[in-house]
């Protein structure tokens, strides 16, 4: 799978642009309103949702397992961002407390082990009082369903990009243990796929 998200992040670039996803602009309210300032973004990709963080006064450190995406990253922002690079399966990268940490899209794309751990470790870096955001694709999907069944609302959509689909229940499931106060549904306009968003605060 790592394989095939660097031979498509210049398309994903083009496809993309750096418009950020609705989610972000979700995300980027809750935080501003409860003054955040120090934010972690799991799944950085080439930036275009870490921008929006930035404009509003945030210092963003984000985790990316693709050179490809980092270095268009790096080529249109410069140095404005701390990126790790690697797998968030491999977390924490640092030992910093965070006040929010988002994440869009980047669960759906792992095996259930894998998910239950970045959230967990992703709870274990959000200061007392900070907000954990996660945007995932939701079961009400056009693309759900497609593709070749793995396991209960898991599908290979096409080579090596395995989804897994969530309901309500599943997001309680996941994220109730970790400070889950809200499902939120978020109609995503670039892909045109709806998504839900799990908002966590950590007492």
């Amino acid at each position: 799978m790592i394989e095939f998200w660097e031979e498509s992040f210049q398309q994903k670039q083009a496809m993309w642009g750096f418009e950020p996803a609705q989610s972000t602009v979700w995300a980027r309210d809750l935080f501003v309103v409860n003054g955040l300032k120090e934010v972690l973004i799991p799944g950085f990709g080439y930036g275009r949702n870490a921008a929006l963080f930035r404009d509003s006064g945030m210092n963003v450190t984000g985790i990316e397992i693709s050179a490809t995406a980092i270095e268009i990253a790096k080529a249109h922002f410069g140095n404005e961002f701390k990126i790790f690079q690697g797998s968030v399966t491999d977390m924490p990268f640092d030992d910093k407390l965070y006040d929010g940490i988002f994440c869009f899209g980047l669960a759906y794309l792992l095996k259930a082990a894998d998910r239950r751990k970045l959230i967990s470790d992703c709870y274990k870096q959000l200061k007392p009082g900070g907000f954990m955001v996660f945007s995932v694709i939701s079961t009400q999907a056009t693309t759900y369903g497609q593709g070749r069944y793995l396991s209960k609302d898991r599908y290979e959509i096409f080579k090596g990009v395995r989804i897994y689909f969530y309901t309500p229940v599943a997001v309680r499931q996941e994220f109730g243990r970790y400070g889950l106060t809200d499902i939120i549904d978020m109609y995503e306009p670039h892909s045109k796929q709806p998504f839900l968003i799990a908002k966590c605060m950590k007492v």
